[in-house]
């Protein structure tokens, strides 16, 4: 229970090594008396601490009962203490209620005389109130009648709950009344002062109309309402006899008269009326739209009598003046009282990227160029909203169907502009500095759909939008087919590619016929152009959908005509890699009808690999030079090209038939000169010597290692057959007998050994993983790449000892 350090009260106490600790050696036995009398002295001593603790245990039964007897006793004293306590505070707290009782009853007493008296001061308010109303109604009053009726309503609201009261609810019948006659004999007075059938309007405003208006802003809403309704009407009853249908200045080409009209009239009331109305009732702004509802009506309905009429000039003649004249108003009032729902404020775009986001009242002939440096280009302000943008130009919309009409014609003559300068000037001069120039009428289109998006915005963002946004589409799959498609150099051949059987008659080293520089400077061109409008469209849909409305965004998808420039690039590559590719056939048609079997040594590499290389230094240069701009459809060029002529190459190699062992060594000695200069290829003929693309070293190593294993199977000795099938797996990998039967036709063996061979190559095969692919025919368990130089340089050296 204590903590001690005594060896006899630990739990694990061990006799024999509590003896050993005390006599660890013979010699300590002598000391043995002594160890012996000190434990009995322990002993002795414990003794006597227990006999003392067990003695003083005897009384401890006796003291506690004690105690208990004396700690209830104090409880129960304790107890009646409380009990007294609690008696006392309930005496006193029944005291503290009968002497509040009557101070509660004086309170109640105290605030209903107060809510009385200030209830009679409020009667009393009211009643005379009332009386002053109606008499100061009967005199016209005005002036005093708005302040007396707005603490009358105030004072009224007091009597809501007492209504029930006869006396009250007769008073509250005399303030309704009141007001009602309020608001017909202020509806009379205006109706004097201004009468509907007449134009003649007074010389000036009346203070007795001015304080009608003050007065009419407590009354029933309404009343405000019909004087403003009346008054306004009364105030444009002249402009609808001026401009009537059958008038003259009626039509949209004398409409700069409608709105030079409303602004002197704007003028003449500030000047006549403008102290008249209390300033929050904007009576100058209400007249403005009121005119500009009345005018939207008048110019839809004699646009609807007149549509034949409309021209594209006039339209927009008219367009411009309304967008101008909603641009005065909102420069001149807030739009406070456009409560109807009907103008839309127009968004603003946020930043972009976008090269159609040039300065729109800039000129519209300035060239569309897109650069990755826009970003850095400070935001453009933003445009403050002008919330009467539509308010007249709205009933324009359902004509503008002559402007997408007149668009799409100004298009296609756009379109056939070019198609004729082109075959008038001819296509363009190479320019390998320049690196393949955009074609200029791409930018003339560009602009020019730049200058039809930003000008039908202003009139409208609805279905206009959408309509342009079609002959947009219209015609820039007409420029991707009869500007950029059908100027693309024809092959050779009528069904659109090189024909390979006259290239095969060709003799080795005669001319092949393939593009000129002039054709592969146009190509490059063509495939630059096509990529520059695929980035332009791309931007143009996004242009669009920001300038379009919300609920139309779904219908803008240019993504059909992007797919068009698409399939154009790629026409333009697939044309570039034909004709390298066809240049190429005739070396390779010459390299499988040498006759390999009777090569006695090994030399430098063959002429038809001169031939292939001559051929790549002479067009790659320039196709890579005119693709500068472009350098991802270079990179796709050097791809397709090695994509083809690799398997061709390996086909030829099949060819190459009988093949002795010499023959073999000269063909590998070749193979690896054209996988060099495969791998050089995307910068061959280059001043800059860049790494070629990862995705390209890879498609020419993996080609042409496969070439290297075929040769090397070829080279190999086919006895025993066991290690020649083997080692034919184990290099090639390929599990399909019609490339086995090839190796075999290579080496020049008899059908005979050839059938045992096969026999023997279907047993070898190992099983197929499961889920994998069983032909593996391009999975190569081949040696690296490091690997395979090296051996190559040493055939090279041995190849020089031979020499």
């Amino acid at each position: 229970v204590f903590p001690s350090q005594d060896p006899l009260d630990r739990a694990d106490f061990n006799a024999v090594e509590y003896i050993n600790a005390l006599f660890p050696t013979e010699q300590s036995l002598a000391n043995i008396d002594e160890v012996v009398n000190k434990i009995r002295l322990k002993i002795r001593r414990l003794d006597d601490n227990i006999r003392s603790v067990v003695r003083g245990q005897t009384n401890v039964g006796q003291d506690g009962r004690q105690a208990l007897e004396e700690a209830q006793k104090a409880i129960q004293q304790l107890f009646g203490k409380i009990k007294d306590i609690k008696d006392k505070a309930e005496k006193s707290e029944q005291m503290v209620k009968e002497i509040t009782r009557d101070i509660k009853q004086l309170d109640h007493a105290k605030r209903h005389l107060t809510t009385s008296i200030t209830t009679l001061n409020h009667l009393h308010m009211l009643a005379g109130g009332v009386d002053s109303l109606e008499a100061m109604t009967r005199r016209r009053q005005y002036g005093e009648v708005a302040n007396l009726l707005q603490g009358v309503v105030n004072v009224l609201e007091h009597f809501n709950k007492y209504m029930g009261i006869p006396q009250i609810r007769q008073l509250s019948e005399r303030v309704k009344a009141a007001q009602n006659e309020l608001g017909q004999q202020i509806l009379a007075d205006f109706e004097e002062a201004f009468p509907s059938q007449g134009t003649k309007r007074p010389g000036g405003p009346s203070n007795v109309l001015r304080d009608a208006c003050l007065v009419a802003n407590v009354l029933d809403p309404r009343i405000k309402q019909e004087i403003i309704k009346k008054f306004i009407k009364q105030h444009l009853s002249e402009y609808l006899v001026l401009f009537q249908e059958n008038q003259d200045v009626a039509w949209l080409d004398k409409i700069d008269r409608r709105y030079a009209w409303i602004k002197r009239q704007l003028v003449d009331y500030e000047e006549k009326y403008g102290r008249m109305f209390p300033p929050e009732w904007c009576m100058t702004e209400r007249i403005a739209v009121d005119f500009c509802h009345l005018t939207r009506a008048e110019l839809s309905k004699i646009m609807r009598t007149r549509a034949k009429e409309i021209e594209v000039k006039l339209l927009l003649f008219a367009i411009q003046r309304t967008t101008n004249f909603e641009g005065f108003l909102a420069k001149r009032f807030s739009g406070s009282t456009l409560a109807d729902g009907t103008v839309k404020k127009p968004e603003v775009p946020p930043p972009s990227t976008n090269p159609f986001l040039e300065d729109e009242t800039g000129t519209e002939t300035d060239e569309i160029v897109i650069e990755k440096s826009d970003t850095d280009k400070p935001k453009k302000p933003k445009v403050p909203d002008n919330p009467f943008h539509g308010i007249v130009s709205k009933c324009f919309e359902p004509h503008l169907y002559v402007y997408i009409e007149s668009q799409d014609k100004n298009l296609g003559e756009l379109i056939d502009r070019f198609v004729a300068d082109f075959k008038a000037q001819g296509p363009p001069k190479p320019n390998v500095d320049e690196g393949g120039a955009v074609l200029p009428s791409c930018a003339d289109l560009f602009v020019y759909y730049k200058k039809c998006m930003v000008q039908c915005s202003q009139l409208s963002t609805g279905e206009p939008m959408i309509a342009l946004t079609t002959i947009f589409q219209k015609y820039l799959r007409e420029y991707a087919w009869k500007i950029l498609s059908g100027n693309l150099p024809k092959t050779t051949s009528s069904s659109g590619g090189l024909t390979i059987t006259s290239l095969l008659k060709e003799k080795e080293g005669s001319e092949v016929a393939k593009f000129t520089l002039e054709e592969l400077c146009l190509i490059c061109s063509i495939l630059s152009t096509a990529e520059y409008c695929l980035a332009t469209t791309q931007q143009l849909e996004e242009k669009l959908k920001e300038k379009v409305d919300a609920s139309l965004v779904e219908r803008i998808n240019l993504t059909g005509e992007m797919d068009t420039f698409s399939i154009v690039i790629s026409n333009s590559i697939q044309l570039l890699v034909q004709d390298l590719d066809a240049a190429c056939d005739p070396a390779l048609t010459a390299m499988s009808k040498m006759q390999w079997q009777n090569v006695e040594h090994v030399g430098d590499q063959s002429p038809y690999v001169t031939s292939v290389i001559l051929h790549i230094k002479q067009n790659v240069p320039i196709i890579r030079d005119n693709l500068a701009s472009t350098r991802k459809y270079f990179t796709q060029f050097c791809i397709k090209f090695a994509n083809s002529f690799i398997p061709k190459f390996i086909n030829h190699l099949f060819k190459c038939k009988p093949i002795s062992m010499v023959g073999a060594e000269q063909l590998l000695l070749d193979t690896h000169s054209l996988k060099m200069v495969l791998l050089d290829l995307p910068s061959i003929g280059s001043q800059v010597v860049r790494k070629a693309p990862a995705s390209y070293t890879k498609i020419v190593v993996k080609g042409m290692t496969r070439a290297e294993m075929i040769l090397k199977v070829v080279m190999a000795p086919h006895e025993p057959p066991v290690v020649f099938v083997d080692n034919y797996i184990k290099l090639l990998g390929d599990c399909s007998t019609d490339t086995f039967q090839k190796i075999l036709d290579m080496k020049g063996l008899k059908r005979s050994e050839q059938s045992s061979m096969l026999d023997l190559f279907r047993l070898r095969l190992p099983a197929p993983p499961p889920g994998g692919d069983s032909t593996g025919s391009l999975a190569l368990s081949a040696p690296t790449p490091e690997q395979e130089s090296s051996r190559i340089r040493k055939l090279e050296k041995l190849i020089k000892k031979r020499l």
